[in-house]
Parts: structure tokens; sequence; C-alpha cells
């Protein structure tokens, strides 16, 4: 029988710090295309009043893993206190105010089993990608906590005339966290971004969003591409060659990367924010066919 887990989605540096967490006067999410609080898909409302540690940002909600990791049947739920499934990718608030976003992991750094939202199925858990059957592992560790950013899309259907005019990869905007710290899958952190990637695989844009915890030792050190350079050099570089590179071994050409083989600064980081929240705000009221993808 598979196993079943639950657990709250915190670090073990949060865990011991417990003393150090605040209650907060603030909503857990915000109401789909409004500023209103979140309503889940049963129309209940979350407490206006939620707990926050340090950098975790998960009040009231907790994770439950079904199955054993490394195996097809592996998911990690999100659910609310109540034990009720939400969605990582859709109830999860993006904006938390001050330039300071969610940011959902699923691959923690230094590890290399490909991990992501199901996002075709119910409540889109995190799962292992398959290829033919098969799990899916890169060729070598990843060496930052990567993951999404919630209440995001890249719709398949918008060519962007900036970006060599590649449509977008139908999935939420990937982020890259430059932090010390190792993430857990389905931690959710609160990060600021400091730079974008134009990764184009296979044709399709698929946006890197560079960022930073705001946990982080040397988070009040970075605040733009260039602070990146200075107090992480050679980062920016070795993230860019990271993805250019990870399916040659497998065969495959190396992804290209659009705007000037560069990255840019935290100001265009937060316009390809906007935008894709804005898609995936389209995908939700249904004003875009969503075709495979779960909305719940």
């Amino acid at each position: 029988m598979a196993a079943t887990t639950r657990a709250a989605v915190t670090s073990n540096a949060t865990a011991a710090a417990a003393s150090s967490c605040v209650l907060l006067k603030t909503p857990f999410a915000l109401k789909r295309g409004s500023n209103a609080a979140l309503s889940f898909n049963d129309g209940r409302r979350l407490s206006k009043r939620s707990f926050s540690c340090k950098a975790i940002y998960n009040p009231q909600v907790q994770i439950r893993q079904e199955g054993q990791p490394e195996t097809l049947d592996y998911r990690v739920f999100f659910e609310d206190t109540s034990g009720k499934k939400i969605s990582p990718w859709h109830d999860i608030p993006l904006k938390l105010g001050d330039g300071v976003f969610n940011f959902i992991v699923e691959i923690p750094k230094e590890s290399s089993a490909k991990m992501e939202v199901a996002t075709d199925e119910l409540y889109t858990p995190i799962k292992q990608d398959t290829k033919k059957g098969k799990l899916r592992y890169y060729p070598y560790n990843i060496n930052w906590n990567y993951g999404l950013l919630p209440q995001t899309w890249e719709d398949p259907s918008f060519a962007n005339s900036e970006v060599e005019g590649a449509f977008g990869d139908n999935d939420p905007v990937d982020v890259v966290e430059i932090g010390d710290a190792r993430g857990k899958i389905g931690e959710v952190l609160k990060v600021k971004p400091l730079a974008a990637l134009a990764m184009i695989d296979e044709g399709e844009l698929d946006w890197k969003i560079v960022t930073i915890s705001l946990d982080d030792p040397r988070a009040s050190l970075v605040n733009d591409v260039d602070d990146v350079e200075k107090h992480f050099p050679g980062t920016l570089t070795a993230i860019r060659n990271w993805f250019r590179d990870y399916k040659i071994p497998d065969g495959k050409p190396a992804n290209k990367f659009g705007l000037g083989n560069r990255a840019s600064s935290k100001e265009y980081a937060l316009k390809v924010i906007t935008e894709t929240n804005e898609s995936w705000a389209k995908l939700v009221k249904r004003s875009i066919p969503a075709g495979d993808l779960s909305l719940l």
C-alpha cells in the first residue's frame, strides 16, 4: 500500500525557531483577479489572521505526500487545515506586496529528480515528471532551489515579439532561487526577483526568474541584476549555462536564450511576472481555452 504522510510546509530552521513566528493581520491569499481575500473552490474564505515564520509563507497550509518518492504514483498535495485539497498553482497567492512574491519549491538544490506541478491533474499536485513511462532525472544536480511562481502562466498562443516571436510553454513561470539554504519539495518561500533569463526550449519561451529568499543572509545586499554579479559572482552565467546544456547528455541540442543571451534587470523580471499573471487570470476566467490544464 502506498505510504501517506502529512507535514507542515516548514523548514528545519523555521521549526527550530518556532518562537519567532508572529501573527500577521493580512489575508492568506488574494481572490483571483481582485484585491479581495482568496476564496477556495467551494467558496470558503481563509482567516485574515495567519501565521508566518521568517521567509516561509505557508499559513494554514500543509502538504500531504501520497506514495513513495521516486515512484510513478508519488504526489505532494497541498491542503488547508481542514484537510481540503487546494492547488499550489491557483490557490497560493502570487503577490505579497512591496515587491515580494511567493515561490513554491519543486526541486530542492543539489538534487536531480525532475519534480513539477502536475498542471493537468486535479489540484495540481507536485509529481516527478515522466517520459515514455519512465521517471525523469536531470543528468546532474541542479545547484539552486527551483520551482514556480503561483498564479502565472506562459500562454502558448502568445508570440513574444521581444524574444524571437517565441510562444509560451503552457506552464507557470519558473523560478531559480539563489540563496544558501536548501529548500524542501512543497515549501513556500517569500522571495524578491532580481533578474530574468529568456530561455527558448525547442522553440518555446520558458522564462527563468532569478530570485533570492528574504531569509537569506545576503538578501538585503541584492536588489537587481548588477547586485547579483557583485555578491554572487558567476551565478547568472552558471544558471544560464546549466539550463543551456542540461539536455546535451541526452543527445539534444543546447537550449537558446533571447534578449541578447544575457540576464535582464529586475524591472524586466517584474514585467514578465505581471504579464504572465495577467495571462493566468484570463486562463482561470476561461477567457482562453484551458485545453488539458486543470483549473481546480
